[in-house]
Order: structure tokens, then sequence, then C-alpha cells
């Protein structure tokens, strides 16, 4: 999906310090048109993959240092429709992948932008973000989720920050596109999750009519 990008101003000083000197960082959630626009901008002209217009449940981030300096975007949408190394992680079938799969989120694009130089930002930005998203996710779409993933291009990244910040590493993709399209190849990615809560195979495996009559239950 192709859209019109702005062209926002923004501050391209390079930012070469420890995080202590940053903070407090800030961490929005993309919701107004003026940071939209912004976000667009920063992922299309920095990020190696561009900017795409997202189609379903989505939640961005824009991160900013204590001088409103932007400092990374994030993109979290869609999980891959089949993942052989994730899908036996949770403990999967097709028929509960198929009901289940909105609880999970794909982290489609982590930027730190080119200019920034922070040792330990980007495991930090991970951290903080994976404790407040599926409060965000709730009051955005009704419902939480319970895991993260994300795809990482082994021959262009090592997954550096992914590991400081304790997701878990299961395993590479096949080749195929995230959606599984057929006779599509793309570059081979590390595959790594992050587990929102400690029970969450058992909430991920529940079926639809299981987790209805909880939250009913619950109030």
């Amino acid at each position: 999906w192709k859209v019109s990008i702005p062209d926002i101003p923004h501050k391209t000083d390079p930012i070469a310090c420890s995080l202590s000197d940053l903070e407090p960082v800030s961490i929005q959630l993309v919701e107004d048109a003026g940071l939209l626009g912004l976000f667009q901008c920063l992922l299309a002209r920095y990020h190696y993959l561009g900017f795409r217009s997202t189609v379903g449940e989505n939640i961005k981030y824009l991160v900013f240092d204590r001088k409103e300096n932007p400092l990374a975007c994030l993109l979290f949408g869609s999980a891959a429709w089949k993942c052989a190394s994730r899908d036996d992680f949770i403990g999967w079938n097709a028929e509960i992948r198929k009901a289940n799969l909105h609880l999970v989120t794909n982290n489609m694009r982590f930027l730190i932008l080119t200019w920034v130089r922070v040792p330990h930002l980007a495991s930090h930005i991970l951290g903080r973000v994976a404790r407040r998203i599926s409060s965000d996710w709730m009051e955005k779409y009704g419902h939480p989720i319970y895991l993260l993933e994300t795809f990482v291009e082994r021959d262009c990244f090592q997954g550096i920050c992914y590991q400081a910040a304790n997701w878990v590493y299961v395993g590479q993709t096949s080749g195929r596109s995230r959606n599984g399209r057929p006779g599509l190849k793309v570059p081979i990615k590390d595959i790594y999750l992050y587990p929102l809560t400690k029970r969450f195979r058992d909430s991920l495996s529940q079926r639809a009519d299981e987790q209805e009559g909880r939250q009913v239950e619950g109030g």
C-alpha cells in the first residue's frame, strides 16, 4: 500500500552520549496527525525497508529525549500467519492459531535514528515498550497482547538489542513471506519472541469461548 509521505522538518544533529544524559526518555503513542507525519517521514527516509501503509490492528511509537529530539520509531502490527518455530514454542495447532493470532503482535519496524549513538538505548526502549504495549492495545482494540515477535534479517543484523532485552531466539524463517504467499522468496530471518505474561501459553491456547467466559467471570 503506497502512501504519500510528508516531509517533516526534524533535527539531525549527532547525539552521542550516555543514556542517562537523555533522560527522561519519552515514548509516545502515534495518534495525532502531527506525530504520524513525523513517524512516516522518519521511517521512509532512514529505515532500510522504508514505510508502508499498515492494514489491520497496529500500534506506533515515537521516542524522544528530554529536549524533545526524536530518537527512535517502533511499529507493531499483525503477526505472521504461519511461523513453525513460533507455533512450536507456543504449542499451537492450526485451529487455535487461527482463533488467537490477534493476541500476538509483530515488531515490524524498529529504527534508532542514524545520528543517535547511545549505548543500551535500544534495549531500554524495547523493555519499556514491552511493559506497556498490552495495556495500550487493550485501550485501542479491546483485547490484550500476550506475545511479541520479530524477524531479524540475519545477513544485515545480529539481533543484539533483542537479546539484551531478553527476547528469546527460537529459530529461523523458511524463506517465505510473513503471510506465507506461495512462490514469494524472502531473506532468511532469525525469529525472536518476548512473552508478556508467565502463563502466555495458557492464554494463547484457550478457545475463544473459554476466553469470553473468563472475561465474564472477571466482570
